[in-house]
């Protein structure tokens, strides 16, 4: 595993002998944006493993991208690596089709300290819930990012991210998903405590999240990144493309259905992904995405 090499991977050539805020953020946008949030090897008939240099061949050498155990595994070697201090934590998603969040850890996050500041790094949460800068870890503050207002609140040692919603502008309102995002506010994300986390903790959730027949990974595939101005997703068939803040705070959205020999086209082109193996699109599940 080779530092350098790494960043070839994601294209950054600015410098790193000095771990601040500034260098923190600009390397974590470079790999948001060269890394896809991407379930595609549970629906190419291949395991997710948990072990750092797997992934690191994964990500970096097959130009692959993966889920939060897997990118937020790697970028907590690379921070480790570059000096900053770094704790594994861990969280539950909040699943709007149950408005409830998951009753086990089922997401991998990271706690960077800088000058005595607290800071949340996720890079590996994908579509339009994806932060694009650290977030101060400081409760009922507003966060300003492109992607939208991202907000902490605490209460009695846990902490709950929110997104306040944009409007979104669909031409194609046909292919939209029935959940009205309109009448939603505010999405709420996740919860978490500051409890350090050991990687070997995620172990089962690891299996049971690409097992589970009503696993949101198993019952729809995904391939999500980030652009300079928004974020592009393919789900099943359907690929989205968002621009955000598009006009008077409203994102532009654009959808298309692809056919099946449009897929390896597309993952090609829209997400430098190439597989392996043959990838079966899936999209079996009724949660909304986006």
């Amino acid at each position: 595993m080779d530092i350098k090499e790494y960043f070839a991977r994601i294209s950054y050539q600015g410098s790193y002998d000095k771990p601040d805020l500034a260098t923190l953020t600009d390397i974590f946008q470079h790999h948001i944006r060269a890394v896809p949030f991407e379930n595609l090897s549970i629906h190419c008939g291949e395991r997710i493993e948990l072990d750092l240099e797997v992934t690191y061949n994964k990500i970096v050498r097959k130009k692959r991208g993966g889920w939060c155990m897997e990118n937020n595994h790697l970028l907590s070697w690379v921070l480790k690596t570059l000096g900053y201090d770094v704790t594994l934590l861990g969280s539950r998603v909040y699943v709007p089709e149950y408005e409830a969040y998951a009753d086990e850890l089922d997401h991998l996050l990271l706690k960077v300290v800088l000058d005595n500041k607290s800071y949340i790094v996720d890079g590996g949460f994908g579509m339009v819930y994806q932060l694009w800068e650290p977030m101060e870890l400081i409760s009922g503050t507003d966060q300003l990012q492109t992607p939208g207002i991202f907000r902490f609140l605490e209460e009695n040692g846990v902490w709950y991210l929110e997104k306040v919603k944009r409007k979104q502008l669909v031409p194609n309102q046909s292919l939209s998903a029935p959940y009205n995002v309109d009448k939603e506010a505010c999405r709420k994300i996740y919860l978490f405590t500051l409890q350090p986390r050991d990687i070997e903790e995620f172990r089962d959730s690891n299996t049971h999240l690409q097992t589970a027949p009503n696993s949101l990974f198993v019952t729809k595939s995904f391939c999500s990144l980030q652009t300079t101005d928004g974020v592009r997703a393919l789900v099943g068939w359907k690929l989205t493309e968002i621009k955000y803040n598009y006009k008077d705070n409203m994102d532009l959205v654009e959808i298309r259905i692809l056919a099946d020999d449009e897929i390896e086209k597309t993952l090609k082109e829209k997400f430098n992904v190439t597989l392996d193996k043959k990838f079966v699109p899936t999209n079996t599940s009724r949660l909304f995405m986006f």
